[in-house]
């Protein structure tokens, strides 16, 4: 219990700091960050896959499995492009929005992908969030596209990765290696016209480069251990640290607007997280009891 907190809190404090990095990689646009993010943590998940002895799942994967982390690859890298374009871009808040509805999202997709059940407090859950995700559509005169577009792709990366059967750190590697090829030619094509800045802006942008992609893996090898030692309730409270960290660093460091009609939105968002929160504990804590009940 008390490692799989720190991995987990090792986690999601390292994507809540996201935004005081992907800064400092600038003047490469978020595409091209996107690229070394790939790369760079595809050679890292190699090395890890091969240290942990696990090469060899590789013959066991099928062509479903195949097809399913080809489609979370292009997902998680839909969410990072959307993710480095917002934190540069002064949108870190509305990046803190996305994952703050993110949760909601997996309701959601539980319900129309999966056929799962609403019950009465999910149900209260996602009317609230969508009465939030209007107000603040009102609010800014359009969807909030960045915050829907975080939280869609990365609840859709997850409902795939709910059918993936493969070990966390192979599935990992596999989706970095089907996109790695792709990054390496806009990379290629990016020196060749001139536009790439892994060359001729020093080695300190060199290394904040390939950090970048450390920093990709890192976490997500944290994750998955975890996922191995926590209950799915403790885990999922833990979600929100990231970005309750994003948030705070939009609005102390990043000085972003936040008019009223703005914090009415994430109120009813909070709401909304509260009743699911409150839900999944309770939950919880009936499965526990019936399960230390004696049987007769």
């Amino acid at each position: 219990m008390r490692s799989g907190l720190l991995f987990g809190i090792g986690a999601y404090s390292m994507w809540g700091v996201f935004p005081a990095f992907f800064p400092l990689l600038k003047p490469a646009g978020a595409v091209e960050v996107l690229a070394h993010r790939i790369i760079w943590s595809f050679a890292l998940m190699v090395l890890v896959v091969i240290v942990v002895g696990r090469l060899g799942d590789l013959k066991s994967v099928d062509r479903r499995t195949w097809l399913l982390l080809a489609a979370a690859a292009a997902l998680i890298s839909v969410n990072w492009v959307i993710y480095v374009y917002a934190v540069n871009n002064g949108h870190v808040v509305d990046a803190a929005l996305g994952y703050f509805i993110s949760p909601l999202v997996s309701i959601a997709l539980g319900l129309l992908i999966f056929g799962e059940r609403l019950n009465r407090w999910q149900f209260c859950a996602l009317f609230v969030a969508t009465g939030a995700v209007t107000v603040l559509t009102i609010n800014v005169g359009s969807l909030p596209l960045i915050a829907l577009g975080l939280a869609l792709s990365f609840g859709l990366y997850g409902a795939v990765k709910k059918s993936v059967p493969t070990d966390p750190r192979v599935s990992v590697g596999i989706e970095a290696g089907l996109v790695t090829p792709f990054a390496l030619v806009y990379v290629a094509a990016m020196h060749i016209t001139g536009h790439g800045t892994v060359t001729g802006h020093g080695a300190g942008q060199v290394v904040l480069l390939i950090l970048s992609g450390v920093l990709t893996a890192l976490p997500l090898l944290l994750f998955a251990a975890a996922a191995q030692r926590l209950a799915m309730v403790s885990l999922g409270l833990l979600f929100y640290l990231t970005p309750t960290m994003q948030l705070s660093w939009g609005l102390l460091v990043g000085h972003e607007h936040m008019p009223p009609a703005r914090w009415l939105g994430f109120a009813l968002i909070w709401v909304a997280l509260a009743l699911f929160t409150v839900d999944a504990v309770r939950r919880a804590g009936v499965g526990r009891w019936r399960a230390e009940m004696p049987r007769g």
